[in-house]
């Protein structure tokens, strides 16, 4: 703009009345707010998106602590590729599938058909959305820590970040989703409510991490001896670093303050994002500070009562807060306070029994991603709706006529629309995930694509894939190991592992579980 507002007023009309001019400054003055009050929320996505994006660096420090010495390069890779999987699969078809064409007058559209290897109208908001597709990616990544190929894990985040979780994005936060509280059309007159993701993309990510692991088994020695026969108690597999898994688990925190308070940018014909953004950061710290501390000191009672000897587990209370975290992402602006604190108290309870739940059905996740994200995910959408305060959702959705079922109670009303939707929402991210992603790891089983060779599981995947860590590193592999492994990669193909290892040394010791049986894959 050339001059002040009334210059361009003025040139505009020279012959015009006082009620012209007037009207036209009065609306000069409307646009170039409204300019910079989209070019501020404009900013304000990019800035929450790097937040949320620099969740990427908790993830990889939880899982380089959480793995061996010897796979911790892998780990680290496979964390970067999430962020470049997701990246171009969600300009290339992501985006469009999740947001392509949406507008508030079609109705339900069961996925997005436009803006096709495109960053859609807005770059600043593919940006933030992008940022929260590549978290749902990058949840598989410590479950299925030393033992799956790379190949595999390239194909499974693009598949996850251009298909599958844009599906569900559609369906949930889209303005066409037939799940959105957005849409013309509200499933029951009310629509599901998840603010910022423990279903969209923590129960995703949690789910796919359980199908992936399944099929891809346990790690060599976890569960199982050499031979294939059950161990009468799980060998424990500790990560090297406490101090790693600590650290990425407070990035984790910070990043969140991105994730939830951030997701208010996203409200439309809202005058109080900031109030929301702020009640949002509160549930966040108050949830994810309860669910540390009561998995702290319940699992230190539970010890107590068993062997008489607790102790206080850190490892229990990183993950209990980050079970608190992913619980309170979907309800964080519709909860008061109260209800955050309960939220994440009883993810911690779920993290525990869930965890337990795994290691008894033999079920193999290296960093605990599954209790903490699935479980809890599932626990953070059915919680809305027992818990949605009427003033929370007044505030945030402009309505009240559907709210959590304790508030209905105290209305004395029995209607839990809001928890048939959010129930709903639930089954239908299970079922898609589980409909779309089972086959897909099992046809790369079948394939042989998934699962790293038993002989590379061994010397660890960073020798295998990346030519680093050495023979001995951190006492877990011994060189007669490495030599074995160096000359099986010369050969087209393994034709009896046995003969080759025991060539090395004495191999007759199971390094994984101790079984001097004979080490048989």
């Amino acid at each position: 703009m050339t001059g002040s507002i009334f210059e361009t007023c003025m040139a505009k009309f020279p012959d015009g009345n006082s009620t012209v001019l007037l009207e036209c400054v009065s609306t000069s003055f409307e646009e170039a707010e409204e300019a910079s009050l989209q070019d501020l929320k404009s900013f304000l996505y990019v800035v929450a998106g790097a937040l949320i994006f620099f969740m990427q660096s908790g993830f990889a420090m939880v899982c380089a602590g959480a793995v061996r010495l010897k796979n911790v390069q892998n780990s680290m890779l496979k964390n970067l590729l999430d962020a470049c999987g997701a990246a171009v699969a969600f300009y290339l078809i992501g985006n469009a599938f999740a947001f392509g064409g949406q507008d508030d007058i079609s109705g339900t559209t069961v996925i997005g058909l436009t803006d096709f290897a495109s960053v859609g109208p807005s770059p600043s908001f593919w940006f933030f959305e992008y940022a929260f597709s590549a978290t749902s990616v990058t949840i598989v990544a410590g479950t299925l820590a030393e033992r799956c190929q790379m190949t595999a894990y390239l194909c499974y985040s693009m598949v996850l970040a251009g298909f599958i979780y844009p599906v569900i994005a559609h369906s949930v936060w889209s303005n066409n989703g037939f799940l959105s509280n957005a849409n013309t059309d509200l499933l029951f007159g009310s629509g599901a409510i998840d603010f910022a993701g423990s279903g969209v993309v923590h129960l995703t990510g949690g789910m796919t991490a359980l199908l992936a692991t399944t099929i891809l088994g346990p790690r060599r020695g976890r569960f199982y001896d050499s031979q294939g026969e059950p161990l009468p108690k799980p060998l424990p597999m500790p990560g090297h670093s406490i101090a790693l898994q600590l650290l990425g688990t407070m990035i984790l925190w910070f990043g969140w303050f991105g994730f939830n308070p951030g997701s208010a940018l996203l409200l439309t014909g809202n005058d109080h994002i900031g109030e929301v953004a702020a009640h949002a950061a509160v549930s966040t710290a108050l949830s994810g500070a309860s669910g540390g501390i009561m998995a702290l000191f319940t699992n230190f009672w539970i010890e107590e009562r068993r062997t008489g000897e607790p102790h206080f587990s850190l490892v229990m209370a990183m993950n209990g807060s980050l079970s608190g975290l992913v619980a309170i992402t979907a309800g964080c602006a519709v909860f008061e306070p109260w209800a955050a604190v309960l939220t994440g108290a009883v993810s911690g309870w779920i993290y525990m029994a869930s965890s337990w739940w795994l290691i008894r059905r033999r079920i193999d996740d290296a960093v605990d991603a599954i209790p903490v994200h699935m479980f809890n995910g599932v626990w953070g959408l059915i919680s809305v709706g027992l818990c949605a305060s009427p003033d929370k959702m007044e505030l945030v959705y402009n309505t009240s006529k559907h709210v959590g079922v304790f508030y209905s109670w105290g209305r004395g009303s029995s209607d839990a629309t809001l928890l048939a939707c959010q129930v709903i929402t639930t089954l239908f991210i299970l079922c898609w995930t589980c409909f779309t992603m089972l086959p897909f790891f099992i046809w790369l089983n079948y394939k042989g694509w998934l699962r790293s060779d038993s002989l590379e599981e061994l010397v660890g995947l960073d020798i295998s894939y990346h030519g680093g860590g050495s023979a001995g590193s951190g006492g877990e592999v011994k060189k007669e190991y490495v030599d074995a492994y160096r000359r099986h990669r010369g050969r087209n193909r393994l034709t009896d592992s046995t003969e080759e290892w025991q060539s090395a040394g004495d191999l007759s010791e199971d390094p994984e579980t101790g079984d001097d049986s004979g080490f048989v894959n």
